[in-house]
């Protein structure tokens, strides 16, 4: 009977050392040697800490910065432990209130035409990224809040403006932490 098992063991034994140790430390190594950055997380560091991922959206609230995408992860929101969407459907209430909300007080900033990112959630709720339209809606508050022109503001949004990959796979997009850190950068740490 032993002799039946022995090579059933043995095989589960060298796959498992196969495929769950040496392919996954092999694929690291390979990783780490032609793009180090993306295998590490693409952490961002500002004076030797890490502020964060490129990865991975922020909340910014300060007026003094860019803010991101709605986020339903976690019970306030950019929390990467929780990382998901609301699931409200299109009818829901909550939704449409806060969608509402979110849009009322981009009119009161003075928002005529209000992109879709600039009140709905990704599906992760932890979207780095804003559409330029959204970023060019921030600006004025940006500048108000550093105490700065607003064609300042512009240049540094419109320098950080990624375009889509091979000209045309997506859509333009601006990453709000490297846009943040851009703005202490060029004009001091965020005021508001």
């Amino acid at each position: 009977m032993l002799s039946h098992f022995r090579p059933a063991i043995t095989m589960v034994l060298f796959f498992t050392l196969l495929t769950g140790i040496l392919y996954p430390l092999a694929f690291t190594a390979v990783a780490q040697f032609a793009v180090p950055s993306q295998a590490n997380g693409s952490l961002i560091s500002r004076n030797g800490i890490t502020v964060g991922s490129a990865l991975i959206g922020q909340n910014f609230m300060r007026d003094g910065y860019f803010h991101g995408r709605p986020s339903a992860a976690g019970q306030k929101g950019y929390d990467a432990s929780a990382s998901s969407g609301s699931n409200y459907g299109p009818t829901s209430k909550m939704l449409l209130e806060r969608v509402d909300a979110d849009v009322e007080k981009l009119r009161k900033e003075g928002a005529a035409i209000i992109p879709a990112d600039a009140v709905t959630a990704s599906a992760s709720g932890l979207d780095p990224d804003i559409s330029p339209a959204f970023a060019g809606l921030q600006v004025e508050r940006i500048a108000a809040a550093r105490h700065v022109a607003a064609e300042r503001v512009r240049k540094i949004l419109d320098k950080h403006i990624e375009k889509p990959f091979l000209g045309f796979i997506g859509e333009p997009r601006v990453n709000v932490l490297k846009l943040n850190l851009a703005l202490d950068a060029n004009l001091g740490s965020g005021a508001g």
